[in-house]
């Protein structure tokens, strides 16, 4: 099937991305989300993020004009059943997903074609559930949606090829790069990624060294362009700690075992740059170190 329409729920830091490059791409866009505020944020959001691609000259007003028209918003979830594609961008919790898609199954087309950008959540479990799991599969993108190139296209056990073939070509007219990935737990740049930043927060833990000392090695011994505990501030620590979970319970290997002091964060509401605090303080004009 041609895809022409892609509904989204969420119109978080996830969502909205995808908002902006679809719209972008020239597909038709409803976004959805259960506050009126979180909408408009999100617009306000795509429309700055235009803004800055129209002065650095790399779009033109018009584009970014006919951009903003191809998204419309919603707080009816049913709204966004009728498109080609629903993409679910809510929060990385399994029961949040699960009520999600028992609310849209039955508006669904019957052949539309429904994803989750889960970045760690099984896709054969999720798509059991619904009813349609041969036209269910996983579709993350990577943060920030607008300037990452790639996107891991996961198959469940049940999707069938026009499913996947459909989503790579959405893929490719957004001029990104898909990554295949077996239906494992984290899927591969998580089953990497967030272990590592689990890890920084260990040696933190541990008092081996501090966050300025851990961010600094990293960034100037290994190239890394942010470091993990930054990095963890900008994914969100609640984020982290959730796919931390999901590895540990998935795979029963002690060595995904997420570090105390990242639980005790998110416990005390520190969850990084969302929450003005992390594993830096970001109340003020620079960010300041936590410990």
């Amino acid at each position: 099937m041609e895809i022409k329409s892609v509904g989204i729920v969420g119109a978080g830091q996830m969502g909205n991305g995808i908002a902006h490059v679809m719209a972008q791409a020239g597909y038709e866009v409803r976004l959805n989300d259960i506050s009126q505020d979180s909408l408009d944020k999100a617009i306000a959001t795509i429309r700055k993020n235009l803004d800055r691609q129209v002065s650095r000259e790399k779009i033109s007003e018009e584009e970014r004009d006919s951009t903003l028209a191809r998204i419309r918003t919603t707080m009816d979830l049913p709204e966004i059943a009728q498109t080609d594609l629903v993409i679910e961008a809510a929060t990385e919790r399994e029961e949040v997903k699960d009520k999600i898609f028992a609310a849209l199954v039955p508006e669904l087309k019957p052949e539309t074609i429904l994803t989750s950008n889960t970045s760690s959540i099984s896709i054969t479990r999720l798509a059991s559930r619904t009813d349609r799991p041969e036209k269910f599969m996983g579709f993350h993108f990577m943060n920030p949606v607008p300037v990452m190139k790639l996107v891991e296209l996961i198959r469940g056990i049940a999707t069938d090829k026009q499913t996947y073939e459909a989503c790579l070509k959405v893929v490719e007219n957004l001029d990104k790069t898909a990554a295949s990935a077996e239906d494992f737990p984290a899927f591969i740049v998580n089953r990497v990624l967030i272990p590592m930043i689990n890890e920084a927060c260990y040696t933190l833990y541990e008092g081996v060294g501090n966050v300025n000392s851990i961010d600094m090695a990293l960034k100037l011994g290994a190239n890394h362009p942010m470091g993990p505990l930054e990095l963890a501030d900008f994914i969100g620590l609640d984020t982290c700690l959730a796919i931390m979970n999901v590895l540990h319970d998935g795979l029963a290997d002690t060595k995904y075992r997420p570090c105390p002091l990242l639980t005790k964060y998110v416990e005390a509401g520190w969850l990084g740059r969302k929450t003005k605090r992390g594993f830096y303080d970001y109340r003020g004009e620079v960010p300041v170190p936590t410990r």
